[in-house]
């Protein structure tokens, strides 16, 4: 019993901390990543495809689902207005499986 009880919390922190359940801060110093939108797919760090189900949302894989509070969402962003300030740069996708990471090596960024 203790076992199954101890893979499931392992399980729900995990599931949890990939989770891409987004709210957009208003305040940089309230975000966990700050982000730029380019306009070429090939400068984005990560294609981001917007899904309008939360259950749809990926497991950091740039299927993002934007929530309207705070503490709905498991990672808080803010849109910066330059490219410099950014932590990641992203570009939105048209097609879901489009999404996902141009720059692998800041998936960490997106994990809170």
């Amino acid at each position: 019993m203790r076992n199954l009880l101890t893979t499931v919390i392992i399980f729900l922190l995990i599931s949890n901390s990939y989770a891409q359940i987004v709210f957009e801060v208003d305040r940089e110093y309230n975000a966990d990543v700050n982000v730029f939108v380019v306009d070429r797919e090939y400068n984005a760090d990560l294609k981001v495809f917007k899904e309008d189900r939360e259950y749809n949302a990926g497991d950091n894989d740039g299927k993002w689902f934007f929530v309207d509070r705070e503490y709905n969402g498991e990672i808080n962003v803010f849109f910066v207005d330059r490219e410099y300030n950014a932590d990641i740069k992203i570009f939105y996708v048209d097609r879901e499986y489009n999404a996902g990471w141009n720059e692998s090596g800041k998936k960490h960024l997106m994990v809170k």
